[in-house]
């Protein structure tokens, strides 16, 4: 488990996470063009939990979920 520190929205907070899930916010926030900071505001301010460490996970599954429904680009149908 790594547990990291940032700010959001003024105040300080802390998440420990596995590190597969790290690596994975890491990978969402490089393809939305964000901070890992801003990745992690928008789950807060989006979340549906009270615990910010299972809404980040909720997050990556979500992700990886809809990356599973979505065709690869230049794959064709059988």
């Amino acid at each position: 488990m790594d547990k990291r520190s940032l700010s959001i929205a003024g105040h300080r907070t802390s998440i420990a996470l596995e590190p597969e899930f790290w690596a994975a916010l890491e990978l969402m926030a490089g393809e939305a063009g964000q901070t890992m900071t801003a990745l992690i505001a928008s789950i807060d301010a989006d979340r549906q939990t009270t615990n910010l460490s299972s809404a980040a996970r909720l997050a990556v599954l979500d992700w990886y979920r809809r990356k599973a429904e979505t065709p690869a680009a230049g794959s064709t149908a059988l």
